[in-house]
Formats: structure tokens, C-alpha cells, sequence
């Protein structure tokens, strides 16, 4: 990631850019302890919005209503620049971005608003006899100040579904776009202001060292999207304030594919899977595990499904995603010498074009620049970055480049297994992933790779659907993450569940038996009034 270095001029009232970095002796490092408090450029900016939370502003439901609603007249009036940037940041197909960013936005913000009033009451709970006649309840407070920071491969949805949880919840929030989806970024910091609340809700970019010195400053919450390198970093200085954290990190997501299935739909539905948004999808399956046989019957169907979504001529279609940036486009390259190429695989670093070897041509239109036929290297083809045909490899070894590290492109290994439990087996042997998934006819093979593995998500005989359901929590493992959100567990996430007990100031012999001096015939009563009882269970012969 690039650092920016710009002075801090605001970008409306809630907007700030990254500071020209300072050196403090301390390599950016230092506590945020008196005058350390004062040098760090963000140290306004979060005090400002910490007293808009003490003023309690944030607190009512009528003024979170107010503000998921003008979210809401965000997603509708900008559509079309959400559009155009995902477009010119990675060249990711219009269908791709509703699909996946404003449908999602706007399906966890229509659920959050249908349910606000009733995740906000406070949730009565079982009493011992002892407290009878008391009121004993869980209040959802919000945390306070939080900080989310969003990745570059979907950069509204997992920058804003956050953001609709913790303002549902009650927090003033520093939400803090990808500098790697630059145009994403501009749009974020000079539109999002100008429909929230500036003194409680600001957008700050930064790059690298910007983002280290915000995150010197003490939040009540973090919540980052990313990779597991910068999470950790992230966590770290999230300790320093003892700061909770959500880390939705990543990991190499396996899909084994068992010898009963239907191989055509199992091809269709991985492919989808796995070359969304070009493979830059961390829920994306990231191999196959199957036998030599279904093998042998899966890379046809395959190739199939490739030509079928994406044409003779992968590099041509308008319904493939290109890559990020050129370090992105390096670092997948590099792993196609793993195994053997069993499908596309040719690569033009000139367009950043993973894939068959041919020029593409955009299906879409840069201002001053009409489209231009096949075979031209056009403006457009510069501009959108490009990480085109599928590539699937095969004959791949454990130790291989390609099965060291999240991939994030559109390449495919497909490594061969001889059953059900040396898939199991394989995959219990690595770091638990953000998702598994299977594709069998057999429910048996389904329930048993459920059973005995463990993940952040699972999905059977499909792929990705599950992050669709705002009722399941999405969300890592381990090595892929801590936390979870999505629908009511984002509300939940954001909110500290505070236990309250409201006891009246009579009844004063009834707490007697409890006080000093002790009496050891008092412990039969207390232990009836308070200690819960195990319910006996009948078991039917």
C-alpha cells in the first residue's frame, strides 16, 4: 500500500487527509500520554467526536433512524459514481458492483431499520428466587468512538455494513476507506459528509504511516477488514488501550468436491465463486480438494462454465474484473509457477492481464475516450487494470507457492485426495479458514466434513451464498479473524451489553441470612435462593 503525505486540510467538515509525517524519535510508536496527545494530528478529531458522544446526541432511536436514512439517500443518489469508481479503480463490471456492494448495503440497511426499535429494548432475563421481585435486564449501550477501516476489494459494502451496525448501535465513528481504491476513497471522503452527522460521524484517509499514527489514539472500538499482517498491527495498538476489537481477516477458504455430484453444476457454481471480482474475494474458495477421477471430469466442466460465463475470449468480456494494482498483479503472477497450467494461465503485464493472450476491450466508456475494437491497446485498457482468464492449475504439490498464501486473483489449484477423510484431514492440518465448502449429492459427506472440521463459515454444494443472509454471522476463526457482523450480530458487535439489576430499598430482612457476622445454618437458604438447579432429563428406552 502506498502512503499518502498530504497536509491535514479537511475535505468538507468531516473529512481528513493524512498529515505530513513527523518524526517524534519514536518511529510514530509513542503513547498517547500528554503531549504525544497534542502532536498527533487525529487527537482533535477523535476528542471532538468523543464529546458529541458524551453529549449523548447519538442515543436516541430517532436520531440513528435519521441518520441509516440519509445513508440510505447516499446509496441511492451516488449510485452511479459507486459505479464509475469501483470501474476505474479495478474495472469491476456494473452487475458485479450492485450485486455485491449497493444490493448488500442496501439489504443490511432496510434489515437494520426493520428491526432497530426491537434490538434496542432491553432484553429481560431469568431470575433466581432471590431476586424475584427485582428487575434484572440487558442494556445495549453503545461502546462510544469507533474506528472502522475498510479493504480495496469491496470497498463501500465492507466499509459501510459496519458503518450501519455502529451507528444503529449508538457510536460516533471514524470510518477510514482503503488509500489502494483511490477513486472508491475520493468519493467516500467528499460525498459520505455531506449526508451524516459531521460532529459525530467523520471519513479520514491515509495511507500507511497516517493510519498508524490514527490508530495511536484511543478508541472504544476497532473493527478491520484486511489481511492477517495488518491485523495483527491493528490488534496491537488496540492493546495499548485495551480496545476490543473485529478483525475480518482472510485465509485459504478449501472446497472439496466429493465423486458424488452433479460435476456441471459443481463447475458452474465454483467458477462463479471463485472468479467474482476476479478472484479478489476473501470468501472466494481458494482450492479444490477432490479425487484424480472427478478431477479428470471437473477441468472439462470447468472450461466449460469459463466459456459459457466469460466467452472464447476472457480477456474481451465486460463481465470480468481486473486487478488492483500493479504490486497485486506481480504477486499473482508469481504464483502461477505452481503446478502445471491445466487452463489459461498467459499473462500481460502491460494491462495487468492474467489469461489467455489477447488484447481486451472495454464494454464500457472513459469520458473523452470511446471504446475501441478488439486489438487495440486503448486508454481504457491502461486505466482499468486488468486480471483477466480464469486459470486453473492442476499437479500442484502442499509446499507450492500458491498453497503458501491467500491467493486473491483467479487462479484455481486443484490438488487430488483419495477420500472424504483425506480431505479432512488436509484441511485440519492448516490454519482454520473463513470458509469451507462442499459439493456432494451425498448429505452424509456433507454433515461429516461439517462435523469434523472447524471454519468461520460453511456452505454446502454452493459457494459465497452464505455471506448473502444478514440472519448468519459472518465473520473468521484463528488465522481468519475474530468477531463476527451481519444484521442483528453488527448491531450487537457495536453494542456493549451492560447487566443491570434494579433491587428496591425495602425488604431488608430478606438479605440478613448474607451478612456478617456468617452463620452456617443461613447456607441452605442462600443456596436455594440463588444457586441455579440442573433440570433432570428423561431418556426413553
Amino acid at each position: 500500500m502506498e502512503t499518502s503525505s498530504v497536509s491535514p486540510q479537511p475535505l468538507g467538515s468531516a473529512a481528513m487527509k493524512a498529515p505530513e509525517e513527523e518524526s517524534d524519535g519514536g518511529g510514530g510508536k509513542e503513547s498517547m500520554d500528554g503531549d504525544a496527545a497534542s502532536r498527533n494530528p487525529y487527537a482533535g478529531l477523535v476528542n471532538h467526536l468523543r464529546t458529541s458522544w458524551l453529549s449523548r446526541k447519538t442515543w436516541p432511536m430517532q436520531y440513528r433512524v435519521a441518520q441509516l436514512e440519509a445513508l440510505g439517500r447516499f446509496l441511492e443518489e451516488k449510485e452511479e459514481e459507486i459505479l464509475e469508481a469501483t470501474t476505474l479503480d479495478m474495472g469491476k463490471p456494473h452487475f458485479e458492483t450492485q450485486l455485491s456492494e449497493i444490493f448488500v448495503c442496501r439489504s443490511e440497511l432496510n434489515h437494520t431499520l426493520n428491526n432497530l426499535s426491537t434490538w434496542m429494548k432491553d432484553e429481560h432475563v431469568e431470575k433466581n428466587w432471590a431476586m424475584q421481585l427485582d428487575s434484572a435486564f440487558i442494556r445495549k449501550d453503545p461502546y462510544g468512538v469507533v474506528l472502522i477501516i475498510g479493504p480495496w476489494n469491496y470497498p463501500i459494502n465492507l466499509l459501510l455494513v459496519p458503518l450501519i451496525g455502529a451507528i444503529a448501535a449508538g457510536n460516533c465513528v471514524v470510518v477510514k476507506p482503503s488509500e489502494v481504491s483511490k477513486n472508491a476513497e475520493r468519493l467516500m471522503a467528499e460525498t459520505l459528509p455531506k449526508y451524516l452527522d459531521k460532529d459525530c460521524f467523520a471519513v479520514v484517509t491515509a495511507g500507511v504511516e497516517g493510519t498508524t499514527r490514527l490508530l495511536e489514539n484511543k478508541f472504544d472500538y476497532i473493527f478491520y477488514t484486511g489481511s492477517p499482517s495488518v491485523g495483527r498491527v491493528v490488534m496491537t495498538a488496540a492493546a495499548k488501550h485495551l480496545t476490543p476489537v473485529t478483525l475480518e481477516l482472510g485465509g485459504k477458504n478449501p472446497c472439496y468436491v466429493s465423486d458424488s455430484c452433479d460435476v456441471r453444476n459443481v463447475a458452474r457454481r465454483v467458477a462463479w465463486g471463485r472468479f467474482f471480482n476476479a478472484g479478489q474475494t476473501c470468501v472466494a474458495p481458494d482450492y479444490v480438494l477432490c479425487s484424480l477421477e472427478t478431477r479428470e471430469q471437473l477441468l472439462p466442466a470447468l472450461r466449460e462454465a469459463i466459456a459459457e460465463f466469460y466467452g472464447p475470449n476472457p480477456q474481451e468480456s465486460s463481465s470480468f474484473a481486473r486487478i488492483i494494482g500493479d504490486g497485486q498483479f506481480q504477486r499473482v503472477r508469481a504464483l502461477l509457477s505452481s503446478g502445471r497450467v491445466a487452463m489459461g494461465g498467459q499473462t500481460d503485464a502491460g494491462t495487468r492481464y492474467i489469461g489467455e493472450d489477447t488484447a481486451w476491450r472495454a464494454g464500457g466508456k472513459v469520458e473523452g475516450q470511446a471504446s475501441e475494437g478488439k486489438g487495440s491497446q486503448t486508454l481504457q485498457a491502461w486505466l482499468f487494470p486488468l486480471l483477466a482468464a480464469p486459470t486453473v492449475l492442476v499437479d500442484v504439490q502442499q509446499d507450492d507457492p500458491v498453497m503458501k498464501e491467500e491467493i486473491f486473483g483467479p487462479i484455481l489449484p486443484i490438488l487430488t485426495v483419495k477420500s472424504v477423510d483425506d480431505a479432512i484431514a488436509f484441511i485440519n492440518a492448516r490454519e482454520r479458514p473463513l470458509a469451507i465448502y462442499v459439493f456432494s449429492s451425498c448429505k452424509q459427506v456433507v454433515n461429516q466434513v461439517l462435523e469434523r472440521t472447524s471454519s468461520g463459515g460453511f456452505c454446502g454444494n454452493d459457494t459465497l451464498m452464505h455471506f448473502t443472509l444478514t440472519s448468519l454471522p459472518f465473520g473468521g476463526i484463528g488465522q481468519s479473524g475474530l468477531g463476527h457482523y451481519h444484521g442483528r450480530f453488527t448491531f450487537d458487535t457495536f453494542s456493549h451489553l451492560r447487566a443491570t439489576v434494579l433491587r428496591g430499598n425495602g425488604r431488608e430482612a430478606l438479605n440478613k441470612p448474607r451478612y456478617p457476622p456468617y452463620e452456617p445454618r443461613h447456607l441452605p437458604l442462600l443456596r436455594s435462593a440463588t444457586q441455579q438447579r440442573r433440570h433432570r432429563s428423561c431418556a426413553l428406552l
